[in-house]
C-alpha cells in the first residue's frame, strides 16, 4: 500500500530543516539550542516532536543523559530529497499532469541562474544511466 505523503507545518519544517543541517541525532535540548531564530516557542518542542513522530517525519534514534533523567534522541525519517520529492509528488499538479510537471520542475531546475556546468554533467549522468535501465 501506498504510504501518504507527510505534510509538515513551517514549524515542524524549520526542525526537520536543522536536523538535515545537522546530520545527528538531536534532543530536545539541542534543538532548542540550535535554533536560536525559532518562530515556535521552546515550550512547544514536546509537542511539535510528538506530531512529527506520530506523521513517521521523524524517529527515536537513541536516548542521552541529561542530568539525572534520560532523554530521547531524534533522527529525521526521511531525508530531504525525499521529502521535495513526496511534496512535489502529492500535489495536484503532479497528480493531474505528471509528465507537464516533471519537465516543468526539472527545466526550471536546470534553467535555475546558479546551476553549474559540473551540475549538468551529473545530471546528464543520471539521465544516461534511467536511459540504460529502461532498454
Amino acid at each position: 500500500m501506498k504510504k501518504p505523503a507527510i505534510t509538515l507545518t513551517p514549524n515542524e519544517l524549520e526542525i526537520m530543516e536543522l536536523m538535515w543541517r545537522e546530520n545527528r541525532p538531536l534532543s530536545r535540548t539541542d534543538i532548542i539550542e540550535l535554533s536560536p531564530d525559532r518562530s515556535w516557542k521552546a515550550s512547544s518542542i514536546h509537542i511539535l516532536l510528538n506530531k512529527m513522530l506520530d506523521k513517521d517525519a521523524i524517529k527515536v534514534d537513541g536516548f542521552v543523559r541529561t542530568g539525572k533523567n534520560y532523554g530521547r534522541t531524534y533522527s529525521p525519517a526521511l531525508s530531504n530529497v525525499d521529502y521535495l520529492l513526496m511534496t512535489i509528488k502529492g500535489s495536484s499538479l503532479y497528480q493531474n499532469s505528471r509528465k507537464e510537471a516533471t519537465i516543468a520542475v526539472i527545466s526550471s531546475l536546470i534553467n535555475d541562474k546558479d546551476i553549474t556546468a559540473q551540475d549538468i554533467r551529473e545530471i546528464e549522468a543520471v539521465i544516461e544511466a534511467k536511459k540504460s535501465k529502461l532498454k
